[in-house]
């Protein structure tokens, strides 16, 4: 991923931050998503798979049903947060390919549990996920990267930075932001 790599470039000169933004907030009235028209959007998908350092995408196959909405992951995230960066890492990384490469309900119980026992996570972490504090600050994070401009992922802003980045851009876009971010820091000490 892109903001991996700018991390390991950067080293101790950037810190990145991952946070919530919920694309789906809610599930659907209907409880489910229709897979046939998640399956078109995630052609949309093939874009920025195509670009050098991105992830691995694929367009959503068989009737199994997409992820009903955003919460459930990110709780998850958090919990993984909790135990430390490394765990974080590793649980960031899983839900990612399960969801875009591997074509996996990660607003399932059951997926999110598989995927945590599949990022080696100690078995007594995952409860943490239903803590109320968890959901607090996902909705928190969220609403704080609506009020900067987030209308999507991925998205980016600098801290002291009202800007926000939203898109897959190439590595090049994020590497000239954090250049001209870090000289003018440079300038002002």
């Amino acid at each position: 991923m892109r903001w991996r790599r700018i991390e390991q470039e950067y080293g101790e000169r950037v810190d990145v931050e991952w946070r919530a933004f919920l694309l789906r907030p809610q599930p659907p009235e209907s409880g489910r998503r229709d897979p046939e028209k998640f399956r078109v959007y995630t052609q949309s998908w093939l874009r920025p798979a195509a670009e050098p350092d991105s992830g691995e995408f694929r367009v959503w196959e068989g009737d199994g049903a997409p992820p009903t909405h955003s919460i459930p992951p990110h709780t998850v995230a958090k919990a993984a947060a909790r135990l430390g960066p490394e765990a974080f890492e590793r649980i960031h990384e899983r839900l990612l390919r399960a969801y875009f490469s591997e074509n996996r309900d990660i607003s399932d119980d059951a997926v999110l549990a598989a995927c945590w026992a599949e990022a080696a996570l100690p078995a007594e972490g995952f409860a943490a996920r239903e803590d109320p504090a968890i959901l607090q600050q996902i909705v928190a994070e969220h609403e704080e990267a609506v009020a900067h401009g987030a209308t999507g992922v991925p998205a980016a802003r600098l801290v002291g930075n009202d800007a926000v980045i939203t898109g897959a851009h190439p590595l090049e876009v994020f590497r000239r932001w954090v250049e001209r971010a870090l000289a003018r820091r440079a300038t002002e000490a």
